[in-house]
């Protein structure tokens, strides 16, 4: 497999060398996006795959059809990777795309165009747990070693994507210059028609009862698990090696009190009181 154990620098960012190059990663940061657009951007395992169903359900109006037959990397494309080109849909009407990069790198083509862009949150002790187990059967990404170092490397921003601090506020910090929806992994949770009736409203697409009822049924963690479009089945197992876990682990929130010591948990919070103070971003159970 291609660059599978090679890391691309840009930005000052450690990523992934089998999916991004110098010049797939230029491309995007100068990207001409149009009005009509939207960009789901999100730290890695902050919900990623979850959103792009959703999102991809909410533009069919419920029908199952292009989450069911269109791998989600294709109907949603990753702007930064190596594939982009080969994917790009040069549609009239609006274009999804997805991306993990920072603020301060898409920034400048955004305000440009202004197209619609949707920031996906999550408790960052459930993504740094998440993460770890990725990046164990991921063999485009280090080997994470143990869960004890590498939650010292996350606090530290020197995972792969950086930190994950500098990435939520860059975005939150730039809402006023966007026109950017802010939206929990769980809030998703806890509410997910109010959310999509949320997210519909954003996006300007207006559902019926019948159609938000679908689109809860097929954005589900039990469907996607089964939705080989989505559940990543298709990678190969030498860049994503099932013996090693699952893509769709559990889908829950609060996983981090399995994982986390005491001790752990206290300088988590506290890096997090340091890092976060002033943000008015809120996370079900984040102190618990």
């Amino acid at each position: 497999m291609a660059r599978l154990h090679e890391t691309e620098t840009f930005a000052g960012l450690a990523l992934p060398g089998h999916l991004h190059s110098q010049e797939s990663l230029r491309a995007a940061a100068a990207f001409p996006f149009r009005a009509a657009d939207v960009l789901l951007v999100s730290y890695p395992k902050s919900g990623t795959t979850w959103m792009q169903e959703i999102l991809t359900l909410i533009n069919s109006k419920g029908d199952p059809e292009p989450a069911k037959t269109v791998p989600n990397w294709a109907r949603a494309p990753w702007l930064e990777h190596i594939y982009f080109k080969e994917v790009l849909q040069e549609t009239e009407g609006p274009r999804l795309f997805t991306t993990h990069l920072p603020c301060q790198v898409l920034a400048a083509a955004l305000k440009k165009a202004k197209p619609k862009v949707i920031y996906v949150a999550r408790n960052p002790k459930d993504v740094a747990v998440s993460f770890y187990y990725f990046s164990r059967m991921a063999n485009f990404f280090p080997d994470p070693g143990s869960f004890d170092d590498f939650l010292l490397r996350f606090l530290d921003g020197t995972v792969h994507y950086g930190s994950w601090f500098e990435h939520t506020k860059g975005w939150l910090g730039s809402q006023r210059e966007l026109d950017l929806f802010c939206i929990t992994y769980e809030e998703l949770h806890q509410d997910l028609r109010g959310s999509l009736e949320r997210l519909s409203a954003f996006l300007g697409c207006s559902l019926q009862p019948g159609q938000l009822d679908a689109i809860q049924e097929h954005s589900s963690f039990a469907s996607m698990r089964e939705n080989a479009m989505v559940n990543c089945s298709l990678i190969p197992p030498e860049v994503l090696d099932p013996s090693k876990g699952q893509f769709m682990r559990k889908g829950i929130v609060g996983d981090w009190k399995n994982h986390f010591s005491p001790e752990q948990n206290s300088l988590f919070n506290k890096r997090y009181q340091q890092e976060m103070e002033g943000c008015n971003l809120t996370f079900q159970g984040f102190m618990d």
